[in-house]
């Protein structure tokens, strides 16, 4: 397996506002798709969940959460959070490569910045993974890194994202657009909210 170790070393060396990713609230795009009820309740999964802070929001908003993470460090802080908030969650410092549940255990796994950083020889066994744990036609939210963030090898086209991952699962419709991020710089990305479809 890849080492994935330098992200706990990042939890550990750096306050959570140098990290870009955490911003501190829900991410705004999961917020307006969760008020507009295009999140399906029940079980959901949060993949590669950092601090804690979507992960909790998806626990205060009626979801049955598990939250995932290499770093053990971000998990713990992950905990913390939950608990001060008072929501029950299952948090996991795991693999996002060898997920570690069964067959059709989510109704919706949420993805922030996880998949971009799967490195190239593992996406394949990522998005099987990802299909394998959602329930039939569960939804796997994705946000990734737009190639308008310059020359980058996790940095995305629409047609590479459509080519990688519509053998899977049926997507929606691919917002582009800008972030400000927690270090305040601004970062382009793509969302969609994709559907598993059976494999043929």
């Amino acid at each position: 397996m890849t080492d994935y170790s330098r992200w706990d070393e990042l939890y550990r060396r750096y306050p959570l506002e140098e990290l870009g990713w955490e911003l501190g609230k829900p991410r705004p795009i999961l917020a307006e798709y969760m008020e507009k009820r295009l999140i399906p309740k029940g079980k959901a999964l949060d993949l590669c969940c950092g601090a804690g802070t979507n992960t909790v929001y998806l626990a205060q908003s009626g979801l049955e959460v598990t939250g995932i993470d290499i770093s053990r460090t971000a998990i713990d802080i992950a905990k913390q959070k939950a608990h001060q908030t008072k929501v029950n969650i299952n948090f996991l410092n795991e693999s996002f490569i060898d997920l570690p549940f069964n067959d059709e255990e989510f109704n919706f796994v949420f993805d922030m910045g996880c998949f971009h950083h799967v490195e190239v020889e593992e996406r394949t066994k990522f998005i099987a993974g990802v299909h394998r744990v959602l329930k039939e036609g569960g939804v796997y939210m994705l946000t990734c890194f737009s190639y308008k963030n310059g020359p980058g090898w996790n940095h995305f086209t629409r047609q590479q994202i459509i080519d990688l991952f519509s053998g899977h699962f049926e997507l929606g419709e691919l917002r582009h657009y800008p972030s400000l991020e927690g270090d305040g710089v601004i970062r382009y990305f793509y969302t969609t909210l994709m559907k598993k479809k059976p494999l043929t």
